[in-house]
């Protein structure tokens, strides 16, 4: 019996290991991780909704291409041996190349596969695919979509989102009042892309407000306010936040308090922000009368907001959610004008950060560039499209749509690779999804579970979970990495990704060029030196490869000081130029302007969304759609930790009164789109008008659009939040409810 530690996405984890069996699992002592989550991992792995061998469906392999891709999900799916479900993979595979192109060929992956770096699916895939010599890929995330393009315009990198942030040891003692637009809720702390070794927090925050900082909350729901926490709250509508930062701006104009030689030293454009919040161009101030009204809260609530503003060290920060709506591009441009406005940005606990409350280790002192990463081969003959517009493109072959100020034109999908991730959990309109995943020849899925992809794929191939390989994992936000050592064998016929591609790679004639005739364990060990490499040019001395191996984990020695970011941009603005056109941050931009989109401004503006609360019918609420309190996406949900099925909606009692709803009542949840089941229940703690799920839940959609599974992303908006970025709107959407009667489904 052992007891190693190992990783994943919700913590480090220690492992009781007994005849080659896994009996249980619990946090690593000290890491703060959930139990619940860590917990649950023996019923993942040992799932009965496991798949044991290669299957291929029945249709596809009776007629191959030529079989009824609408049978996708129906057809018998016939259980198959690995030589023979990779032999008809490499043919298809040739045979798409051969006859339409490189571009035919859609290699798909997304979702938190592994926290494990070397089997991380996505870099997989991309390396097989790029080692076949091109494919069509996605561009971007849904996490971020919007703000990863915006931000390389106003600050010229997407690092405010994707990796740094101003640490939680410089806002400790050092910030005045924390303005957190999204809120601060305390169940995304759970997890981190990649994992963490400390869960820190609650603690920090916790540490600032007992050293006097001032909380102030703004979303529509307050359990985005960490438990414990005296927080001022304001409770916008959903889609206004923009229109509440804008007002805010204006307001430290009228007042004298905006720093107009921070304006003038490190930003660039002011002068046609300003014009804009005074309303020069279309006679609006954007007064706090006029975001008031628009956010629907009252505007002493925003002058009393102003008053904190206008003195002491402020913090700024967004949550990801924000920028996943129509327009999401726009708050974090206005987010970022604001605390220009307040001049402190790169001063110890001022400025913004994006993504306190979206992730745990966001605001964690850490060292970067020491985690390993599987290196991909390119993409020569192929292309990408921005990843939420798959559907679409599935949808429009041939179609081109203005994207970053280019255009891109999709191609003709013939056949889907998937491996890692549930397309049926993330995308947005899955009933739409489902119509359109018909379309292509053949579709092949790499997956651990039956999940709505893998029962709708036409070949499946049993994919290993990360307790069933070694690997290297953490994250650049947190000071530790972790040797994650295998610590069962394969459940039934499971393989890892690598060892497919690589014999799938042998069959096409360029083995040596994705494996580059490294094993597991080869490919750890060089992938490690880089890192010990890297480690010496910042003066450290990581452990070698066995060593990493005998302690399980490398504690990264901490930076000598905390992270403040911005700050060597402010010391020496010349110097430490921003990559931007300007070299400073671009308030208002002229390259933006220039694409000319007619939803996009050259500066930051507030657009009502195209599904918008504020003048929706009287019995619409807005839809408000977010992660999980117990498991990652979908990840845990086929474990107890689902709970009850259908899910939750939660609402203010006075919108379930009003619709004659009682706790647990099983509602029909609409929207021109599709519908989905869900539970009622009553939440105090939110505004009226809004309706709150968690996406979690498996897609169990059918033919009469009507998800049993309770996915809201069965109803949500499947657009691009503008032609700039393209991203997710999922937080767009409008829905009416409905008591759901069993025989009213039964008869039409």
């Amino acid at each position: 019996m052992t007891n190693p530690i190992s990783l994943c996405h919700w913590g480090a984890f220690e492992a009781e290991i007994s005849n080659g069996r896994l009996i249980a699992t619990k946090p690593m002592q000290g890491s703060g991780a959930d139990p619940d989550m860590i917990g649950a991992l023996p019923q993942l792995v040992y799932s009965d909704k496991r798949i044991d061998q290669p299957h291929i469906r029945e249709g596809w392999l009776r007629n191959r291409a030529l079989s009824d891709g609408a049978m996708r999900g129906h057809d018998r799916m016939v259980p198959v041996s690995w030589e023979v479900a990779l032999k008809l993979v490499s043919e298809e595979l040739d045979r798409i190349r051969t006859d339409h192109g490189h571009k035919a060929l859609f290699a798909g992956s997304y979702g938190w596969s592994s926290a494990g770096r070397f089997h991380h699916a996505r870099s997989q895939i991309r390396r097989f695919f790029g080692a076949f010599g091109g494919y069509t890929d996605q561009t971007g995330n849904y996490s971020w979509g919007a703000a990863q393009i915006i931000l390389q315009h106003v600050l010229g990198s997407e690092d405010a989102v994707s990796s740094a942030a101003t640490s939680w040891n410089s806002i400790c003692g050092n910030t005045d009042a924390f303005i957190a637009f999204g809120g601060l809720n305390p169940k995304n702390w759970r997890v981190t892309s990649g994992g963490a070794g400390f869960h820190h927090m609650p603690a920090h925050i916790q540490r600032a407000a007992d050293q006097g900082t001032k909380f102030i909350v703004i979303s529509p729901v307050a359990d985005d306010i960490p438990p414990g926490l005296e927080a001022d709250w304001i409770a916008p509508r959903p889609g206004s936040d923009t229109a509440i930062m804008l007002g805010l701006c204006h307001e430290m104009l009228r007042r004298d308090r905006a720093d107009r030689a921070f304006l003038d030293r490190f930003c660039s454009g002011s002068e046609t922000l300003i014009a804009h919040l005074n309303g020069d161009i279309d006679q609006q101030p954007k007064t706090l009368e006029w975001a008031a009204t628009i956010a629907d809260v009252p505007v002493q609530s925003l002058t009393e907001l102003a008053d904190i503003m206008e003195t002491g060290r402020v913090m700024l920060t967004a949550s990801w959610s924000l920028q996943r709506a129509h327009h999401g591009e726009q708050t974090y441009w206005a987010l970022i004008a604001l605390a220009a406005m307040l001049g402190q940005i790169g001063l110890p606990g001022g400025g913004f950060t994006f993504g306190y409350g979206s992730l745990n280790a966001v605001g964690q002192s850490a060292r970067k560039g020491l985690v390993p990463a599987l290196p991909t081969l390119g993409n020569k003959a192929g292309m990408s499209i921005p990843v939420a517009r798959f559907v679409d493109m599935l949808e429009h072959p041939g179609k081109s749509i203005p994207f970053n100020g280019q255009h891109i034109t999709y191609p003709d999908t013939k056949l889907i690779y998937w491996a890692g991730g549930n397309p049926f959990h993330h995308a947005q309109d899955l009933f739409r999804l489902e119509r359109l995943w018909a379309r292509p020849d053949t579709v092949i899925v790499h997956e651990q579970f039956w999940t709505a992809t893998a029962s709708r794929a036409d070949i499946v191939l049993p994919a290993t979970t990360s307790l069933e390989r070694s690997d290297i994992g953490g994250t650049s936000r947190d000071p530790n990495v972790f040797y994650m050592p295998k610590l069962i064998d394969p459940v039934g016929q499971a393989r890892n990704d690598f060892d497919v591609f690589s014999e799938l790679s042998e069959w096409s004639g360029f083995g040596d060029i994705f494996s580059e005739g490294r094993d597991e364990t080869a490919w750890l060990r060089h992938l490690w030196s880089r890192t010990e490499t890297r480690a010496m040019a910042q003066g450290l001395s990581a452990p070698g490869f066995e060593e990493l191996i005998e302690k399980g984990v490398w504690q990264v020695p901490l930076p000598d000081k905390p992270e403040v970011y911005l700050s060597g941009f402010r010391q020496d603005p010349v110097e430490n130029h921003l990559p931007t056109d300007s070299g400073k941050i671009e308030l208002a931009s002229e390259r933006i302007g220039s694409f000319q989109y007619d939803d996009l401004a050259g500066h930051p503006a507030w657009f009502a969304p195209s599904e918008w609360i504020g003048d929706a019918p009287p019995d619409a609420l807005a839809l408000l759609s977010r992660q999980p309190a117990k498991f990652l996406h979908s990840q845990l949900g086929q474990t107890d930790l689902a709970g009850d099925q259908p899910p939750k909606i939660w609402m203010h009692p006075s919108e379930a009164d009003q619709r004659g709803f009682r706790e647990k009542d099983l509602v029909r949840v609409s929207s021109p789109r599709g519908a989905c089941l869900a539970q009622v229940a009553r939440m105090e703690q939110c505004r009226l008008g809004i309706a709150v799920m968690e996406t979690g839940p498996w897609y169990e959609g059918n033919k009469t659009g009507l998800d049993h599974g309770g996915n809201p992303n069965a109803v949500t908006l499947d657009i691009g939040t503008s032609p700039l970025s393209q991203a997710t709107a999922a937080q767009t959407c409008l829905v009416t409810l409905e008591r759901y009667l069993e025989d009213q489904e039964q008869t039409g």
